[in-house]
């Protein structure tokens, strides 16, 4: 079994130089974390390698919903919506502490939308392709009983609503939750390795020549490569010489965080705005997220921001829906902006593309994968490794991830959770931790949050810096945390859901990284100054 250790990274580097692979994967967000496992699982000797780390772009920037895409219906993408619909379901199982239940509001107006009558039967053709089970199907309410659920929303627009079910998730934790279940099927993989080049033999690609941070070029050799790069994968193909035809366009998509006080809507709300996007607001422990925007950008890929005018577009549509709160752009306590890859239709605009996947295959056997959802990630690995399988030959079988369930200790299904969750306190109790502290560690960590606990617990600190401490220590000894980055934006969240609490431990935590990860004074300082600049990017708008 190949390890996910930060102290492992250079025997999988090694690994990466001395083996030949059937299946190099470039690309370390949501699609190339499930085709390693999909790979890996169904016997292909598999290495996967990504720039920067886990989940960097698209997969850490998300709504952070495993959704049905309610709106493509709108766009009659009947077979979107029938399969992410679907994967929904399977997603659920195979993480229940990670992809949770959640009961969305759909207010519905007279001005706006598809009206009363059209939506019920939307969501009722919804229902049916996605298979939603009979308990959780949409119900249709009055004007009031839809007033009752929301009594910020601005009544005289509401004629009635509805409630749906959709899933809530972390994209960078499903991300990080799969490559180490990859890992475990016996996928060798590394963060911050870049892919300057690819390697050929008679003229058919053999490989890539990969240049890992803080060490000398190597080439890893491989029957078959797959760029998996989000909105980077064209550059690969312009290094390939094969960026003809189709094209990626790329549009930007824009959250903001609020404290839960200054929007303290009663649950997660789905509602129109006057230029005809719909907008998540989101309740999720102590904070409300709002979004998202959808404009097209051709900026730098690798420093996406969120702009005044972005902010300012999220903080009208909350105020023109729920018109008692009156937001400003001073309440916003953190944000995220992240790339959609789609693929380019002339004449469409951002909000028109599709969010289809399309697998491009060039001359000389580079495969590249780009569009598709968060929710569709598995079937989209599917199909590429069934495309891999077919030209290695042999008898791989069919695709195993819809019964690999995550984690080392995987649970059964939401009264499985709860139970944990159950224990998990009462071995918390003399830490005093919160409620919402006791959910995040189980929706982040699942059955393995009992070890975070025990290291809390064996350290003798108190309180939140016990916590906060523990979770570094188990970050570092089993998710490959590289940089100070890596733990306070994609493995713990904070500095999107709790940035207060990035500001009072980033000092002890650089020091303690630095400690683990041998980092001389003069790299832990510059580690300290990379995530002051996350923050200054997530709390500031040009």
């Amino acid at each position: 079994m190949a390890t996910f250790s930060s102290h492992d990274r250079l025997t999988n580097l090694q690994q990466l130089r001395s083996q030949t692979f059937d299946l190099i994967i470039i690309g370390g967000g949501i699609t190339g974390a499930g085709i390693a496992l999909d790979a890996a699982s169904r016997g292909l000797r598999t290495a996967l390698v990504e720039k920067v780390d886990f989940a960097f772009g698209t997969s850490s920037r998300s709504t952070k919903l495993i959704h049905g895409g309610l709106r493509y219906l709108k766009q009659l993408e009947f077979g979107l919506v029938k399969e992410v619909g679907s994967e929904r379901a399977i997603v659920h199982g195979l993480a229940p502490h990670l992809v949770v239940p959640e009961k969305m509001l759909l207010p519905l107006s007279e001005k706006r939308g598809l009206g009363y009558w059209l939506t019920s039967i939307g969501l009722k053709i919804y229902d049916w392709l996605a298979g939603v089970k009979a308990e959780d199907r949409r119900r249709m309410l009055t004007r009031v009983q839809t007033l009752r659920y929301e009594p910020l929303l601005k009544d005289e627009d509401i004629r009635g609503g509805a409630i749906y079910a959709e899933y809530r998730t972390d994209d960078a934790r499903l991300t990080v939750e799969i490559m180490k279940q990859a890992a475990r099927e016996g996928a060798i993989i590394a963060n911050y390795v870049l892919v300057k080049d690819f390697v050929y033999e008679n003229n058919v690609v053999a490989g890539v020549v990969a240049a890992p941070a803080g060490g000398d070029e190597f080439t890893i050799k491989g029957k078959f490569v797959v760029s998996a790069a989000g909105p980077w994968v064209d550059e690969l193909r312009e290094i390939n010489r094969s960026k003809q035809g189709k094209r990626l366009h790329l549009t930007k998509g824009v959250h903001i965080v609020l404290p839960r006080q200054r929007l303290p809507v009663k649950q997660a709300i789905y509602f129109d705005v006057e230029d005809g996007r719909m907008i998540f607001a989101i309740p999720r422990g102590r904070i409300t997220y709002v979004g998202t925007t959808d404009t097209n950008y051709t900026g730098d890929k690798d420093n996406v921001r969120t702009t005044r005018e972005d902010a300012n577009y999220l903080i009208s549509a909350v105020n023109a829906t729920f018109p008692s709160v009156q937001l400003k752009v001073s309440d916003i306590e953190s944000s995220w902006a992240g790339l959609r890859p789609l693929i380019h239709e002339e004449g469409k605009s951002a909000s028109e593309l599709s969010r289809k996947d399309e697998i491009f295959e060039s001359s000389t056997g580079l495969i590249s994968i780009a569009g598709g959802k968060l929710t569709g990630y598995r079937k989209m690995a599917e199909r590429v490794v069934n495309l891999v399988a077919r030209k290695h030959g042999g008898n791989l079988g069919n695709s195993k991830t819809s019964g690999i369930r995550l984690g080392s200790n995987p649970f059964n299904g939401v009264k499985d959770v709860a139970k944990f969750a159950a224990t998990l306190k009462s071995q918390a109790a003399p830490l005093s931790l919160s409620e919402h502290q006791i959910s995040y560690l189980v929706e982040n960590y699942g059955g393995e949050a009992k070890l975070v606990i025990e290291q809390a617990l064996r350290s003798g600190d108190q309180g939140d810096q016990a916590l906060i401490l523990a979770e570094l220590e188990y970050c570092v000894h089993n998710e490959m945390v590289y940089s100070l980055s890596d733990f306070f934006v994609r493995r713990t969240g904070l500095i999107f859901f709790d940035i207060a609490r990035v500001q009072r431990w980033k000092e002890l935590i650089a020091t303690r990284c630095g400690t683990l990860l041998g980092w001389s004074s003069e790299r832990t300082a510059q580690e300290l100054g990379g995530v002051e600049e996350w923050i200054r990017n997530a709390t500031t708008f040009s």
